[in-house]
């Protein structure tokens, strides 16, 4: 019964770690945005900083695994790159080495327990209570973001200590300490430290149990090193364990912290023990205290650093060959490459690269809102998603593709040069738009999906035609930006129109037809609001459209508002109105236009 209890509590404190690493991820995205982007490449421009960087939040949270964990979390979101996240996690070893430190407080006479003070315990509580205050009483959305961000950090960090209580008994434990004190043989002593920190889930717990065992003078050095250089491994259970359901680079990041610490173990065994066997050592039976613990733990932990850190580049390479990129995603990061730094010098190709890699973001896009609205007609939780995937890289591209204009911007460009990366600006804008708009209507699919929402015939007649509409505008769109093509982006503003027209249209029938009793209420929210997206779905394809046919014009407006989006005043306009009007007529009565198959997309 009581090790039942204690892997009960070992798998809530499991909950508890996952829970807040989501949470507090959550709140990071909804606070920072591109503003902490910016701040991390700033702080993290170079692997040096990236150490500091890591050794200084470290030594405050107390915890390698909780930093590795957050630095997870921002690979994981695109935020960092993985390169840059190899520092902060070296820097991460040498800050969690500060416990021991500070655990050694409590060994000083006098002390009146200044550790407990400086505890995760006590961080956790403080900023649990301090969360919990903006959460309920900030009015601001920021502010309450902010508050989401402490709590999932003090629930992460509970979760970090549940899971070490659930095995604290063991500590107390006759054949637990025997098992610490006998291994002196090198790697009975590794692979002990390794299990018995996988068990405890924290490098600090288990240099913790060191420390008080050495103050009843039983601890020899012979016992501890082994022992100490298999803790790191050990510590990376909790991070393996924080990279379930991440992205390839986040997997990547959480190996960095298993592979950084194995080399540190395998170069300090291999030397250290290699050099004994002919030197033969005298301190190797001296016996430890709190503070020589604290000093080998620190030592071991900064020299790895050291050693390892002129190889960050072949880390890198290590762990990107271990997990390997599929076709699609190196398809997908080709683009990026595309905006090299270099080239600002010369906006010409500059230009003709940002072009390049819009186009593979309209290619993206287009397949994304198709795929969204397929899944209206037949819902796949894997094609789900796979848009919400795609949504995400879309925001990538907007992101990499308008931080690179605005340092074109800042150099000197002929006019027309000025004015194609305004149309570009504003066309990444739009892309960006219709990407979120696609993504919410996979929602509106999940929602009908697990609520098991059920149109009517009529409705979803209805809807399919609207589909068919919008499935042409975003393949005219798309199609006419990749080509240049000015002429066919002409038909996208009376496509749109004759688009916001039906939805108005339709969401007059639905009324009709709930007051008859043919639809309820519930059916009738999620309708108008899939309406609204492609009504919002058009309107930014014809904003799109509209400013690369005046991109020529030397005071092109950028901002492009609604009253400007479809310009009614050409005969062009008003025979594309009057043809799309007539391809997509709803008639009264039941019959309805007989709507296309669905576009297949991967």
């Amino acid at each position: 019964m009581e090790i039942f209890s204690m892997v009960l509590s070992l798998l809530s404190g499991v909950a508890l770690f996952l829970f807040g690493m989501s949470l507090m991820g959550d709140g990071l995205k909804q606070v920072a945005g591109n503003k902490l982007e910016a701040f991390l490449y700033k702080m993290t421009n170079t692997p040096l900083k990236g150490v500091a960087l890591g050794t200084g939040v470290t030594s405050v949270i107390q915890s390698s695994s909780a930093t590795t964990v957050m630095v997870i979390g921002f690979v994981n979101s695109g935020m960092m790159k993985l390169k840059q996240a190899i520092g902060i996690i070296m820097g991460a070893n040498i800050g969690t080495s500060i416990t021991g430190w500070i655990l050694c407080l409590s060994y000083i006479e006098g002390s009146n327990g200044i550790a407990k003070i400086l505890s995760s315990a006590t961080i956790a509580a403080v900023v649990a209570v301090i969360g919990t205050i903006m959460r309920m009483i900030c009015k601001r959305t920021t502010h309450k973001n902010i508050g989401n961000i402490m709590l999932g950090f003090a629930i992460l960090m509970t979760g970090m200590q549940t899971m070490s209580g659930a095995v604290t008994p063991l500590r107390e434990s006759k054949v637990f300490i025997d098992m610490l004190t006998m291994f002196s043989n090198p790697i009975a002593g590794i692979l002990v430290g390794i299990a018995f920190t996988a068990v405890l889930q924290s490098a600090s717990a288990t240099v913790g149990v060191l420390q008080a065992l050495s103050v009843t003078g039983i601890l020899t050095f012979s016992s501890a090193f082994p022992i100490i250089l298999g803790i790191g491994v050990g510590a990376s259970c909790p991070v393996l364990v924080s990279a379930i359901g991440a992205n390839k680079n986040g997997k990547r990041t959480a190996l960095v912290y298993l592979l950084n610490d194995t080399f540190g173990m395998l170069i300090w065994s291999i030397g250290f023990y290699t050099i004994n066997a002919f030197v033969h050592f005298d301190f190797l039976d001296n016996i430890m205290s709190p503070v020589s613990i604290a000093l080998l733990n620190t030592v071991f932990r900064l020299v790895t650093v050291c050693v390892l850190f002129p190889f960050i580049n072949k880390l890198e390479k290590l762990v990107c060959w271990l997990v390997k990129d599929s076709a699609e995603e190196l398809e997908d990061e080709a683009d990026f490459d595309l905006l090299e730094e270099r080239l600002l010098a010369y906006p010409a190709l500059a230009i003709g690269q940002c072009h390049r890699a819009m186009s593979g973001m309209a290619k993206k896009l287009r397949k994304n809102v198709n795929r969204a609205m397929n899944l209206l007609n037949e819902y796949q939780q894997s094609k789900f998603d796979k848009v919400q995937k795609k949504e995400d890289l879309i925001d990538k591209y907007e992101s990499r593709l308008g931080d690179y204009l605005i340092k074109l911007t800042k150099h000197e460009m002929n006019t027309a040069q000025t004015r194609q990366v305004s149309l570009y600006l504003h066309t990444i804008n739009d892309f960006e738009r219709i990407g979120d708009h696609a993504s919410y209507i996979a929602y509106m699919s999940s929602d009908m999906h697990e609520n098991k929402t059920q149109f009517s015939e009529d409705a979803w007649d209805e809807l399919n035609v609207v589909m068919e509409a919008v499935r042409e505008e975003i393949n005219l769109t798309c199609k006419a930006f990749l080509e240049n093509d000015k002429e066919m982006a002409q038909r996208v503003a009376p496509l749109g129109m004759v688009i916001t027209t039906l939805c108005d249209e339709l969401k007059m029938r639905h009324v009709e037809r709930m007051s008859s009793g043919g639809c309820g209420l519930e059916e009738g929210t999620v309708f108008t609001d899939i309406l609204n997206s492609f009504n919002r779905i058009a309107a930014h394809c014809a904003s799109a459209m509209v400013a690369l046919m005046n991109s020529d014009k030397e005071n092109m407006d950028t901002h492009i508002h609604d009253s400007k989006v479809y310009p009614s005043d050409s005969a062009e306009y008003k025979t594309y109105l009057n043809e799309y009007n007539q391809k997509y007529e709803i008639k009264k009565d039941g019959e309805h236009m007989r709507s296309m198959e669905p576009e297949e997309v991967e």
